[in-house]
């Protein structure tokens, strides 16, 4: 059970394509879609990251269908999953209530598709996360990726999914590949 372990998907602060620092909208189906990951490996919580009010209101009128409205009787295994969601304001904001549920330090891991001075491997990540006493943060970024101050400011950043040479997966993708190689039945 990976029940110390929690993801944000973060929609600030985040960089557009010019490199600036921007809140980026969120998506429907990131939300279903990461739900599902957090839902099939066992995590503890899935935080979905603005500071809009616009999109704050969107993920609890979302969250308030799937969970308590009509969506909740139409598709029972989504309301499992999106029970997992959980919206805040800031990635601090988010932290704070990981750390007050586990009365613990939360330990921050940051992802990209760039190398960073801070990167562990999947391998190293996995091992720690198996501790299962300490709470994992891992954040993903929308839009062109985390910034710079919010990578510097986690304990790690997870070496990049590296391809063929082609460096842009989707953030759903992205979560998928991660969860698997960390969390993932190695016994194939």
């Amino acid at each position: 059970m990976a029940s110390n372990i929690y993801i944000g998907l973060v929609h600030h602060p985040v960089y557009d394509k010019k490199r600036e620092v921007v809140a980026t909208a969120i998506t429907n189906l990131d939300i279903h879609d990461i739900a599902r990951c957090a839902k099939t490996f066992g995590l503890g919580g899935f935080y979905v990251i603005t500071p809009l009010e616009s999109q704050v209101h969107l993920v609890e009128r979302m969250m308030d269908h799937w969970i308590e409205g009509g969506g909740s009787v139409y598709n029972p295994t989504r309301k499992e999953s999106l029970s997992l969601v959980r919206v805040s304001r800031s990635i601090d904001e988010a932290d704070r209530e990981i750390s007050d549920l586990w009365q613990k330090k939360v330990k921050r891991v940051a992802t990209g598709a760039s190398p960073h001075s801070k990167n562990i491997g999947f391998w190293m990540l996995r091992k720690h996360l198996e501790d299962g006493t300490t709470p994992f943060f891992i954040l993903f970024g929308t839009g062109w990726g985390l910034t710079q101050e919010v990578k510097d400011g986690s304990d790690y950043v997870l070496a990049p999914i590296e391809g063929k040479g082609y460096n842009h997966l989707s953030v759903r993708s992205a979560v998928a590949i991660i969860l698997d190689r960390l969390l993932g039945e190695r016994n194939i």
